[in-house]
């Protein structure tokens, strides 16, 4: 699949799944996983509310169906129909009249821009309110205003799915994904769509590793299934998180924890190759689930690759971060760097010299003439050279493209050929 078609895949999906209302829990939730597991077969896990996760507890389930502001002339001002960014996330039902004075202390705009509208939840305190832009807040009058919120907050349950693909060992890579966030493009529907692109194609491979999907609502859902795993959370050797995939900001990579990890290296290598400027961000202990992954009790080797990082544009959080905000090309150019980072930590192998006494004989072997109608027929030659040199038992071939400043993908594809010819033999770890 080009890379093109890719793209254009996960816009199309990410454009069905935008006008639901998702949350933390509820039915835009399982909506959105059902759209979804249509292109997969998706595992879903209910967890009743009230149930002790980790240090934290599930909560109630939230559903909406009705939100809206009306004037004393029965005019509708603010409707969760026309948005359903309108409302805020987990609101309490309310049905009732208030003062422009009461009124306010219940709404959320954003004055320095002015024609957006913000996102903003409530999950954990009991509130009601809605989001408008800061012209219609600066335009009502003072007036009776009928507030109506037909929601409802009550034990139900919290959800999330789970999509794995088996591998030759055990031993998993994560690629975990938040679903909860209502209609923003980039956050995170990029995100969701990127990640369903990647399990239908890894879904067509046979790969080393067991690959361990993971569509989640944020903070909470990842400690909800690490408080359900903590016997075989060991298994995951490698993770990243799916996030802010959309934009035409610059790739941005986190790194894990200790930030050395087999994808931390993984990750720079890809970037650092692509020709392409990019970002390196240290670890902090505040963003998105790869927090949870990289608790010290776990202490999982989970990064996250995203575009321009959350929080960092204007539009994040915000009704701007729409279909303009995206592209399917950057959606296409952020899947080929994620299936370039699996494939890297897919290929990493270490393998020994079966001829470590002094040079093996290459032309006798005829590699030589082999690589020599290549353009690149000296990269060739030199990258075996390496191989050859540091393929001692101990050095892997991530170590070999380091040290020699050779791509993995070249490194990788000259092992392959000794092999072939048997002078390299891989030795498991």
């Amino acid at each position: 699949m080009s890379l093109f078609t890719a793209g254009q895949e996960i816009y199309q999906l990410i454009e069905e799944l935008y006008p639901i209302c998702r949350s933390i829990t509820g039915d835009g939730f399982r909506q959105s996983l059902g759209i979804m597991g249509k292109h997969i077969p998706l595992d879903v896990h209910e967890v009743p509310s009230g149930t002790g996760v980790l240090d934290w507890t599930v909560p109630r389930e939230w559903n909406i169906r009705e939100a809206y502001i009306k004037n004393s002339a029965g005019e509708k001002i603010v409707d969760f129909k026309n948005s359903n960014l309108h409302i805020l996330n987990y609101s309490v039902p309310v049905n009732g009249k208030f003062r422009l004075d009461e009124l306010k202390e219940h709404l959320f705009s954003l004055p320095d821009y002015k024609d957006w509208i913000p996102y903003r939840t409530s999950y954990y305190k009991e509130n009601w309110g809605f989001c408008v832009t800061h012209n219609l807040l600066e335009s009502l009058a003072d007036d009776e205003y009928e507030v109506v919120i037909d929601s409802s907050l009550e034990n139900g349950h919290l959800t999330y799915a789970e999509y794995l693909v088996p591998g030759e060992t055990d031993d998993e890579f994560l690629i975990s994904c938040h679903c909860c966030h209502p209609s923003l493009f980039n956050d995170n529907l990029s995100g969701m769509g990127l990640a369903i692109q990647l399990a239908k194609t890894l879904g067509q491979r046979k790969p080393r590793y067991t690959y361990r999907f993971l569509f989640i609502p944020g903070t909470i859902g990842s400690i909800t299934w690490l408080a359900h795993n903590r016997e075989t959370v060991s298994k995951i050797k490698h993770g990243l998180v799916v996030a802010c995939v959309g934009d035409r900001g610059k790739l941005h990579y986190k790194k894990s924890r200790h930030g050395d990890r087999e994808i931390d290296r993984a990750a720079l290598h890809v970037l650092s190759n692509a020709g392409q400027e990019y970002g390196i961000i240290d670890f902090f202990p505040y963003g998105y689930d790869e927090r949870q992954y990289s608790s010290p009790g776990f202490d999982l080797a989970v990064g996250c690759l995203s575009r321009t990082p959350h929080g960092k544009f204007p539009q994040y959080h915000t009704s701007a971060d729409n279909l303009d905000f995206i592209s399917a090309e950057c959606l296409g150019d952020s899947y080929e760097k994620y299936l370039q980072i699996i494939d890297v930590i897919e290929g990493n192998k270490v393998y020994r010299n079966t001829h470590p006494y002094g040079e093996p004989q290459l032309g006798r072997r005829g590699l030589y003439a082999a690589f020599g109608g290549r353009k690149d027929s000296n990269a060739w030659e030199m990258a075996m050279l390496w191989i050859l040199n540091y393929s001692d038992g101990q050095h892997s071939l991530l170590d070999i493209a380091e040290q020699s400043a050779i791509s993995f993908t070249l490194i990788r594809e000259c092992a392959e050929v000794l092999v072939q010819h048997e002078l390299l033999v891989e030795i498991l770890m």
